[in-house]
């Protein structure tokens, strides 16, 4: 038996916990600039949430554990008609958000889904505030949603830029995790101390991967985004009620996030935390993987050059990044829609033979068309050793791919390259009009036209929308 003594003296929290309590503490939006694009990402998400009521996968998933109770002041969840406890609320509207696979996402070593946290703002929000209205105190107004969202973006943001969960083998919703349980402690009137034992515990969970890889994609990688604003709910809920932290969660020996993850090396950061990510992710406009929204744009570029010729492709070539490489380059059977969305190939050839992708593209009728699988095994994905640097530049922050088509009689379509997809931020003012119809488009879905019309002039006007109780605004989206 080892004779070896332990210490079982405590020091301080991780430096990298307290930076994030400090920072979700103190941080207040300084220009209508940051709090207008957090209002579009809003409504935008919002959008995304609605359209996934659509697929019976999604909302077999959604409503109360037990069927038919209600939760007196619970949380509303847009598009239906559940109230339930803000905790199954945050699973609820975090799975709706991220179902498609349609919500923003921020390009850096760690890609991630930054938005993924709205459920679990919306959820803690709505509750929050109707308790307080319900004893005559001051209902949280959507402002301070805002603020929440852009502080929950920062956090995933600054720490996935320099720090790749992915070949630590962990999933990256752990950031959602990580900083939803910051943000709604801070929300619900939590200290410094009781923000770094939520943000400790969010750590201690972390996942594998599996089910976002071959051969095992599924419906998992569009429930766990949801399932982590739930926890990040529920951790902040608990360290409201006094439960302990864990201080050196990370720096612990051997049995620390980073001895048992990343090596015993700490993360690395590029920038403190501000409002930086939230003006730089990306917006996506087809329901596919975020590092291959640029090839299915360049596949739209081709398809007036193809679509009478598809017989007559010899081979396709796809320069690509090595992120997308990594996840989205697919030979072999695609066994479900969440499988295809995240197959390059898949997506290119919709957009070769359609001219378009959309979410319901990925369903088994859909996907049984034989021309997508012929041109899909003509495909050829190689890395363009620019794009993966250039994936990651501060400076640029780009999603380049490139595709170049041949044809059985030698002759070539141009090779299409496009580097910054329509979503990204270099490109957002052309994307407005776009956003705006799609944000339209899909309460037209749920709501009747008096009430579409209220909710588009509430989030038009964003002074307005900013000092509306959440309370109010959550039902304006409840049926």
């Amino acid at each position: 038996m080892s004779t070896e003594v332990k210490s079982n003296v405590r020091s301080g929290p991780d430096r990298e916990l307290t930076d994030i309590a400090d920072y979700v503490i103190s941080y207040r939006a300084k220009t209508r600039k940051v709090l207008d694009i957090a209002r579009l990402r809003m409504t935008d998400t919002l959008a995304c949430a609605l359209d996934a009521l659509d697929y019976p996968d999604c909302t077999k998933l959604i409503g109360p554990v037990v069927k038919g109770t209600t939760v007196p002041l619970g949380t509303r969840v847009p598009g239906t008609a559940f109230v339930l406890d803000p905790v199954k609320a945050a699973f609820d509207i975090g799975s709706l958000i991220r179902w498609l696979d349609f919500n923003d996402t921020f390009t850096a070593a760690q890609g991630s889904h930054p938005s993924d946290n709205l459920g679990g703002i919306l959820a803690a929000a709505d509750a929050l505030s109707r308790e307080r209205a319900a004893r005559r105190a001051k209902p949280l107004l959507m402002r301070d949603v805002l603020e929440a969202l852009v502080k929950a973006y920062e956090i995933q943001g600054c720490i996935a830029i320099e720090n790749d969960f992915n070949a630590m083998g962990v999933d990256h919703t752990l950031l959602s995790r990580v900083a939803t349980a910051a943000v709604v402690t801070q929300m619900m009137g939590g200290t410094r101390t009781e923000i770094v034992n939520a943000v400790s515990n969010a750590w201690i969970d972390a996942s594998l991967r599996v089910y976002r890889q071959a051969p095992n994609a599924g419906w998992r990688k569009s429930w766990a985004a949801g399932n982590a604003a739930s926890e990040g709910v529920r951790l902040a809920r608990m360290a409201m009620a006094g439960e302990m932290g864990y201080p050196t969660v990370l720096s612990a020996k051997k049995w620390g996030f980073y001895d048992c993850y990343n090596g015993g090396k700490p993360f690395t950061f590029q920038r403190p935390y501000g409002d930086y990510v939230i003006q730089n992710s990306m917006f996506k406009f087809v329901a596919a993987g975020m590092h291959g929204q640029s090839a299915v744009e360049c596949a739209f570029r081709l398809h007036e050059h193809v679509k009478d010729k598809l017989s007559a492709i010899q081979r396709i070539e796809i320069f690509s990044q090595r992120a997308l490489m990594g996840i989205m380059d697919k030979t072999g059977p695609l066994h479900n829609p969440a499988d295809r969305d995240h197959s390059v190939q898949y997506i290119v050839a919709v957009g070769l033979i359609h001219g378009k992708l959309d979410a319901s593209d990925f369903e088994d009728a859909f996907a049984a068309d034989p021309r997508i699988d012929a041109l899909r095994a003509k495909m050829t994905v190689t890395e363009d050793k620019r794009f993966t640097r250039e994936f990651t530049d501060p400076k640029k922050r780009s999603s380049a791919n490139a595709i170049q088509v041949t044809f059985k009689d030698g002759t070539r379509t141009p090779k299409v390259v496009v580097e910054f997809p329509f979503g990204h931020p270099r490109r957002l003012k052309d994307a407005g009009a776009v956003l705006r119809t799609k944000f339209e488009r899909s309460l037209a879905r749920r709501y009747s036209s008096k009430r579409v019309k209220q909710i588009l002039a509430l989030c038009d006007d964003g002074a307005r929308l900013e000092n509306t109780p959440v309370h109010a605004f959550m039902g304006m989206l409840a049926l």
